[in-house]
């Protein structure tokens, strides 16, 4: 067929419209998307699964709702397609087909959305980086050394690589902001609640988890927000609604905020010089536009207190996670199942007890607490998004000793020594060195974005992190919509990018 060449010069909201005006059908705009998907995907492994026949059945029926026939990726984690494979990134699940759609599903599409692929993601999100062993590593479009980020890496991979504008992503430790700042995207990680998750699945990671998108612009996250937020009969955790449109946010004249900014490291040992370099940066283009602008010299949070209470609770969650997968397909699973990391995060889980779990329950509600009073007088926080630029493919896999370690620990009876602090602490030192920004976020329910403001000498994308009051997007997608105009991003096309193939 013949190429829509002027593709890339729309968001997904924009390419709706032109549904709308008849001006492009649903199909043509689908076998786009399946061509560029057959050009790019080789190279950068972010679609796992596709679903073409489903999706061009799909684009013969009259369009629906504000993205009606725009094609989208959906993310091979907790979101359920019923009648579609869901692995989870795990071979443990192969084979596994859900007989319901998710809340999210359901949402996406009445929003119109026509859902055409799975992505992938780290074996049970448990990694910022996407290189599962069962469906092998994404790569970045703007250097295909590196990663996209994770977990919803090879979302952002096929956005970036121009196979969409838009495409499913969820956060329980920064991943959708983390793959949106390694790939030159916008992130936004609602309020705790505002997005239904279920019912199908348990509210996973102890409510951590927000599911939404990354997109190419401002414009597709807050008219997507509008269409998956609000409650469902049954839904246990909720959220004040937002009076209004967070649409309308993007219009509305820019208020002048008072936003805290940092370069403290936080869960790192320390912040990377590009991404300092991007927050100095992007603090004058604030007080450029008018914000006042106030420096956090040390973040109030207890590194290790944190990072230890984080690791109990996601080790425990994995514990659950085998024994619910156990329950539902019906067989016991074992260490050829799983990852190396993964199966000794379930091991580790399996030493905790509730006086543990709980007590890191109360460690992570603490912290909430005071994290959020003191910085209730700032409109927002700004940080970079993460520790350092897009780490490479294969820096945060478990080297050698690493490795050892988890074999001694899923087969010693090591629990004891295993869930010391120091152990836990030094094993996640990476991760949280590379993630240091994130997670804080996911513990209190704020919602957080990653910006793309910056890019390095070697032209690296490195994404500024805005995280708001606790159901407050709309202010920060005003915020955003006002930064996007100032520094504009959306043609800033990634070297590997279908249009140039």
């Amino acid at each position: 067929m013949k190429r829509l060449t002027e593709y890339d010069k729309f968001d997904a909201f924009g390419l709706a419209e032109l549904i709308r005006r008849r001006e492009l059908t649903s199909s043509e705009l689908l076998e786009e998307a399946i061509t560029r998907t057959g050009l790019i995907n080789p190279i950068i492994n972010g679609v796992i699964r596709p679903m073409y026949e489903i999706a061009r059945n799909h684009a013969e029926l009259a369009p629906v709702g504000p993205f009606g026939g725009v094609p989208f990726l959906l993310k091979d984690l907790v979101a359920s397609y019923a009648g579609v494979e869901m692995t989870n990134g795990s071979r443990f699940y192969r084979g596994f087909v859900p007989k319901e759609d998710s809340e999210y599903v359901k949402r996406l599409k009445a929003a119109g959305l026509n859902i055409f692929g799975k992505t992938n993601t780290p074996e049970f999100g448990i990694t910022p980086s996407t290189e599962p062993d069962f469906t092998g590593a994404s790569r970045n479009p703007w250097d295909t050394l590196r990663s996209p980020g994770g977990s919803s890496g090879g979302a952002a991979a096929a956005v970036s690589a121009g196979i969409l504008p838009m495409a499913s992503a969820s956060d329980g430790g920064g991943s959708i902001r983390i793959p949106a700042s390694c790939t030159g995207l916008f992130g936004l990680k609602p309020t705790r609640g505002r997005v239904p998750s279920g019912p199908d699945q348990a509210d996973g990671w102890f409510n951590f988890i927000a599911e939404h998108v990354v997109s190419r612009s401002v414009r597709d996250s807050a008219h997507m927000l509008d269409c998956l937020a609000g409650d469902y009969p049954g839904q246990l955790l909720k959220c004040p609604p937002h009076k209004g449109s967070f649409a309308d946010a993007l219009s509305k004249k820019p208020k002048k905020l008072k936003i805290a900014w940092s370069v403290d490291p936080a869960l790192g040992e320390s912040l990377h010089p590009d991404c300092k370099t991007g927050v100095l940066e992007t603090v004058k283009l604030l007080e450029g536009l008018g914000h006042h602008c106030e420096e956090i010299k040390i973040l109030p949070i207890q590194r290790h207190d944190f990072i230890y209470a984080y690791s109990v609770l996601v080790a425990s969650e994995m514990a659950a996670t085998l024994m619910e997968g156990e329950r539902t397909l019906g067989r016991k699973g074992k260490a050829s199942d799983f990852e190396p990391r993964t199966w000794a995060l379930m091991k580790l889980g399996r030493c905790f007890h509730g006086g543990d779990v709980t007590s890191a329950l109360w460690t992570i509600s603490q912290f909430s607490r005071q994290w959020m009073t003191y910085f209730q007088p700032y409109d927002a926080l700004l940080t970079s998004t993460l520790g350092t630029p897009p780490c490479k493919v294969g820096e945060l896999k478990p080297n050698p000793g690493e490795l050892l370690q988890f074999k001694a620990l899923s087969n010693l009876p090591i629990g004891r020594i295993a869930k010391q602090k120091d152990f836990v602490i030094k094993n996640g030192f990476r991760v949280f060195n590379y993630c240091s920004q994130t997670m804080p976020a996911n513990v209190t329910g704020q919602p957080s974005m990653s910006v793309p403001l910056h890019w390095n000498a070697q032209g690296l994308p490195i994404g500024m992190m805005f995280t708001g009051r606790f159901g407050e997007e709309h202010v920060l997608f005003n915020l955003a919509a006002q930064l996007e105009e100032a520094k504009p991003w959306f043609n800033n096309l990634a070297p590997l990018h279908a249009s140039k193939m």
